[in-house]
C-alpha cells in the first residue's frame, strides 16, 4: 500500500523549509491557519506572518500590497472561501502581474461532510480564466512540496489546489517537477488518461483495471493546468488517438476544458471527462462521495472505455 499524505501537510511542511532559507518569504491567512497548516510557519516566524482574519478580499490585496513591497507573498485559506476575493485577485494580483503565490486547500467534493458549500468544484476554471495566473494541481505530498518551491521562484502570480483528505504518494522523491511539463506516470498505446490531483493515483489504478481487459492505458499527471503542456498532450493524442482527464472538479473550465479546447485547436480526438457533472456535492465521507460522483478508478476505466467505442482507426 502506498503511504497516505493530505496535500496540505505536505504544503504546510514545505513552506516552513522555505521560510527558513528564504527571509524575503511572508505568509497571510484568513484565520484557518490550523486547517491549511500554514501555522507551522507562523509559529517559527510570527513577524512575518499574518492572520487577516475572515476576510479574504484583505487577504489577497494586503498579499499584493507585500509583493509590490518585494516580498514573496504565499496567501492561503479554504477553496471556496478564496473564491470571495477572486475580484481583488483579478485586480490586484493579476492585472498588476504581482508575486503572490494563492494556495488553498480543502477543495473538491473530499472536503467529504462539511458538504456543498464547502465544496469547491469551479476554482480552477476562475482562476485559469486570469491573465497572468498560472495554475497548478499537484498529484502528491511529493508534488506539493517541489510545486511551492517552484511556485516560490517564479516571478509573478501562481494558484495551487490542495486538498484535506489523506492521498497516496505517487511520485518518488527524485521526481523533477517544472511548471508547465507534464510527467508520463505509465506508457500506454491504446488510449491516454490525462489527470490532476488525486486523480492521478485513481488513473494509474484504472489503467490495471484496463490492463487486465486488455487496453493499454497511459496515464499523464498533467499537475500544471495552465500553462497547459500542449506539446505532451498532443503528442499522446497522435499515439494512442483517445484521451480520458480525469479530474476531481467540475467537468466545465478545469482540466477537461483546457484539454478539450486544446485538442480542438491542435489534434481533435475523441475524449471523454471524468469530473463532477454540472451539479453541487451534498455530504458525506470522501469516499462516498468519490462513488457517488463517479472519480473512482472504476469509472476512469469505465470512460476509457467508452472512449475508444469512438477511436477512429
Amino acid at each position: 500500500m502506498p503511504e497516505m499524505i493530505a496535500t496540505r501537510d505536505a504544503y504546510g511542511k514545505a513552506l516552513l523549509q522555505l521560510g527558513r532559507e528564504n527571509p524575503n518569504i511572508v505568509v497571510l491567512d484568513a484565520d484557518l491557519s490550523n486547517s491549511t497548516k500554514t501555522e507551522l510557519f507562523g509559529k517559527e516566524f510570527p513577524n512575518r506572518f499574518f492572520n487577516v482574519g475572515i476576510a479574504e478580499q484583505n487577504l489577497l490585496a494586503t498579499a499584493s500590497g507585500l509583493a509590490k513591497e518585494g516580498k514573496i507573498a504565499f496567501a492561503s485559506s479554504f477553496a471556496c472561501f478564496m473564491s470571495r476575493g477572486w475580484e481583488h485577485a483579478r485586480m490586484t494580483i493579476a492585472l498588476a502581474n504581482r508575486n503572490v503565490k494563492v494556495v488553498t486547500t480543502h477543495s473538491g467534493i473530499t472536503v467529504g461532510e462539511d458538504g456543498a458549500s464547502a465544496q469547491m468544484n469551479e476554482d480552477i476554471a476562475i482562476w485559469r480564466a486570469l491573465p497572468n495566473m498560472t495554475v497548478i494541481v499537484p498529484a502528491d505530498a511529493v508534488e506539493t512540496e517541489k510545486a511551492v518551491r517552484a511556485a516560490a521562484a517564479l516571478e509573478g502570480p501562481v494558484y495551487i489546489r490542495l486538498g484535506r483528505a489523506k492521498v497516496p504518494v505517487v511520485l518518488d522523491a527524485g521526481y523533477d517537477f517544472q511548471i508547465g511539463r507534464a510527467k508520463v506516470m505509465r506508457e500506454g498505446t491504446d488510449v491516454a488518461i490525462i489527470a490532476c490531483g488525486l486523480m492521478v493515483a485513481h488513473s494509474l489504478e484504472a489503467a490495471k483495471l484496463l490492463e487486465e481487459r486488455g487496453i493499454s492505458a497511459a496515464v499523464i499527471n498533467m499537475a500544471t493546468v495552465k500553462p497547459l503542456d500542449v506539446e505532451t498532450l498532443v503528442q499522446w493524442a497522435e499515439k494512442t488517438g483517445a484521451i480520458v482527464t480525469a479530474e476531481e472538479h467540475s467537468i466545465i473550465g478545469g482540466l477537461g476544458g483546457a484539454v478539450a479546447e486544446s485538442l480542438a485547436e491542435n489534434l481533435p480526438t475523441p475524449m471523454e471527462r471524468v469530473g463532477v457533472e454540472d451539479c453541487f456535492g451534498e455530504s458525506g465521507t470522501p469516499d462516498e462521495l468519490l462513488q457517488k460522483y463517479g472519480l473512482t478508478p472504476v469509472h476512469v476505466a469505465e470512460a476509457a472505455e467508452e472512449v475508444l467505442t469512438r477511436k477512429t482507426a
